[in-house]
């Protein structure tokens, strides 16, 4: 469901996913069309360039702001992506603890413990970014396809090479 400036239906404590092209930023709904949210010092609503710029940094602040501002032009929805599979925290609890954390420092890494693991962390208890584990498997499974193809190319090699031999 997409969000819309006049049609807000989120409820404290939801997941709110934006789109930044390459990649999803984060944040959880607190209420009054603002959000908390985990972001590297070199945080801005640009989108890709604050992504290149993530895998530089190893610290990020928690923020708190309004959704319109931390979403800038980019598209965003409420995404409560893990609510299949874990019971989420009562409301109250996700939210006082976001609000708790606002101006905390906290180390960054974008493979462990990035905007997505804090929000899920929040809603759930459990840190987990699917963005990441996508990125692991289709690394995992390029990695894999390039070693069939290199094993491929050496067996079509040998076989050549067995041909000029006879």
């Amino acid at each position: 469901m997409e969000l819309m400036a006049s049609d807000i239906k989120v409820k404290p404590g939801d997941l709110i996913e934006i789109y930044r092209g390459v990649y999803q930023h984060w944040a959880v709904y607190i209420g009054g069309h603002e959000v908390v949210h985990f972001v590297t010092p070199d945080a801005d609503s640009s989108g890709t360039l604050n992504a290149i710029l993530s895998l530089d940094s190893n610290i990020a602040e928690v923020r708190r702001q309004k959704i319109w501002e931390v979403a800038g032009s980019n598209k965003f929805r409420i995404n409560n992506l893990l609510d299949d599979e874990y019971e989420p925290r009562d409301r109250r609890l996700i939210v006082r603890d976001a609000c708790r954390m606002v101006g905390r420092v906290m180390p960054y890494s974008l493979a462990t413990y990035n905007c997505e693991h804090f929000v899920t962390e929040l809603r759930y208890g459990k840190p987990e970014s699917r963005q990441v584990k996508k990125a692991v498997t289709i690394g995992v499974g390029a990695t894999a396809g390039l070693a069939v193809a290199v094993g491929l190319a050496a067996l079509i090699s040998k076989l050549f090479e067995d041909d000029e031999e006879s």
